[in-house]
């Protein structure tokens, strides 16, 4: 009997279930920012991609060259 009253009355069990909330809480809030932020950097990507396209960058190097004797 006394066993069964000891385990009755442990609680470090109810600690592990806190600590799984937290965490399932917390895995859930991740996911929430990641599926905002997503979008938003969906469109900026995009426009970085349009500018860079539209921008045309030479890559040679000038024709005239400056010596000094």
């Amino acid at each position: 009997m006394k066993s069964l009253n000891s385990f009755l009355s442990d609680e470090s069990g109810a600690v592990t279930v806190d600590w799984v909330v937290l965490t399932a809480a917390l895995v859930g809030l991740g996911l929430a920012v990641i599926s905002v932020v997503s979008g938003g950097l969906e469109n900026l990507s995009g426009d970085i991609k349009t500018q860079l396209e539209a921008d045309h960058v030479t890559a040679g190097f000038s024709s005239s060259t400056t010596t000094t004797d």
